[in-house]
């Protein structure tokens, strides 16, 4: 199983990366945190490279992404979409790892 990011999401990325030159050519670091108001909360970045040799790298549509293995194991078989509808903008998770969300859907717990 792996993270699957979709075609709007891989649009947002590029364009963000279109838009700043110090992410052109980096790498996206998808990673779960503690904290947020269900236990553990998604963050994005950018990195040159990876950080460790037990890091997955994804690679879809030209995107590179970067997961360490903890965050791995929360994010196998999610889904990183990206939204611009009427209840906001942004990127969006679809984890069927958890088990409960907050309303606000940006924490978790597994």
């Amino acid at each position: 199983m792996s993270l699957n990011v979709t075609e709007k999401a891989v649009r947002e990325i590029k364009r963000i990366q279109s838009n700043d030159a110090s992410s052109a050519n980096a790498f996206l670091r998808v990673m779960v945190v503690g904290g947020g108001c269900s236990g553990m909360s998604y963050k994005l970045g950018f990195d040159s490279q990876p950080a460790a040799a037990n890091d997955k790298v994804i690679e879809t549509d030209g995107v590179k992404i970067i997961v360490d293995a903890k965050s791995f194991l929360y994010l196998s078989g999610t889904t990183l979409d990206f939204t611009d509808g009427l209840s906001g903008t942004g990127f969006v998770f679809t984890n069927p790892n958890a088990k409960r969300t907050c309303g606000c859907g940006s924490s978790f717990s597994a």
